[in-house]
């Protein structure tokens, strides 16, 4: 099996995760805005990572102008966000970000890292006001990605990867009756 993994990665996670993998795998590994159609030829399994911001998945735009070059290839995906896993938030993810062509994609969840003294200054002052919006509620009404968001409040750097996330992506990589 011939394979590479394209990701997006903003503040590094994403890239570490594809890193790991790669090492795990012995599949190429490069940024999905560098990849060109033409570049996918020699590959029957395409991975795809890209981090999770403001609900979206970054990156996609990108892996979706490569879908023509990607038809009879394996293509598996996997997100990255700074909260813990929570079934029904993932599935809203999915439904969000995976439509058309890649509503049938198999999607995992890796929980990544959090770096305010990182984040450009927008991303910044927007988890700030919103930290403080939340501040004024009861954290018991929180959501999954909004206790996350206020663990890390104040904290500058959290960092919850973990090799043990892409352990269903390496199961379903070496599936062979998965497509």
């Amino acid at each position: 099996m011939r394979g590479i993994i394209l990701y997006h990665s903003k503040y590094g996670a994403t890239c570490r995760y594809a890193q790991m993998l790669a090492q795990q795998t012995g599949f190429v590994c490069r940024p999905v805005k560098e990849t060109q159609g033409a570049d996918l030829a020699p590959f029957d399994t395409v991975v795809f990572g890209g981090g999770i911001y403001a609900s979206g998945i970054g990156g996609l735009p990108q892996l979706k102008k490569l879908l023509p070059q990607l038809q009879g290839k394996r293509l598996f995906l996997f997100c990255v966000g700074a909260s813990p896993y929570d079934k029904e938030t993932f599935q809203q993810l999915r439904e969000h970000n995976l439509q058309g062509e890649l509503a049938q994609a198999p999607l995992f969840y890796c929980r990544g890292a959090w770096n305010e003294e990182a984040m450009t200054f927008t991303d910044r002052t927007l988890c700030r006001l919103l930290q403080r919006s939340l501040a004024k509620r009861d954290p018991a009404t929180y959501e999954p990605w909004q206790a996350a968001l206020m663990e890390g409040a104040g904290k500058g750097a959290c960092d919850w990867s973990d090799p043990a996330y892409l352990v269903p992506l390496l199961a379903a990589l070496e599936d062979p009756s998965r497509p």
